[in-house]
């Protein structure tokens, strides 16, 4: 029991100056989408033999890129639809479940959700983007083959994570990607 409070005490520190820097601060469980709202989409355009010339090539991202006012509209509605009480569109990226730059679908709502910034031990929306820029690199690098890069990110972000940057969220707040 010892052991549990020990690891509980700075967990709970934590928690509370998180909660203390911004007005609202989601559950762990929040930072995950609802697989049965946003099970994921991808690109048809994108394969494993055309990398180089998509998601691999600089600009691709951005060439895609759906406009804000469409996903303004979809975070509006996926704010609703996940029952979040903080209707404040500040609190939230509209996030491409599996990024663009790894072949996930731009604009289908089924791979777009509002993740939230900030959650309970730094598992919000600037941590996955992390993750996204590592397995861009590691799928452009050819170490990582880019279905299961897609399959990861798709079915546990957070266990990706863990897998392919590390076993904590790295502080700091960083959003868009060079690609």
């Amino acid at each position: 029991m010892k052991r549990l409070l020990i690891v509980t005490v700075p967990l709970l520190a934590a928690s509370a100056a998180l909660a203390a820097r911004y007005d609202v601060v989601f559950n762990v469980t929040q930072a995950r989408p609802d697989a049965r709202v946003t099970p994921g989409a991808l690109n048809p355009a994108v394969s494993q033999d055309n990398i180089r010339a998509t998601i691999c090539a600089r600009g691709y991202s951005r060439s895609v890129r759906p406009p804000e006012p469409y996903t303004e509209r979809l975070k509006r509605l996926g704010i609703r639809k996940y029952g979040y009480d903080d209707r404040r569109l500040r609190d939230y990226e509209e996030d491409h479940l599996i990024s663009i730059g790894l072949g996930g679908s731009p604009t289908a709502p089924e791979n777009l959700w509002p993740e939230p910034h900030h959650v309970i031990g730094g598992w919000g929306s600037y941590t996955k983007d992390r993750l996204e820029d590592r397995l861009h690199t590691l799928v452009c690098s050819g170490r990582v083959p880019l279905a299961q890069a897609q399959r990861d990110i798709a079915h546990d972000w957070i266990a990706a994570y863990k897998r392919y940057v590390g076993p904590n969220p790295s502080p700091g707040r960083r959003h868009r990607h060079v690609y």
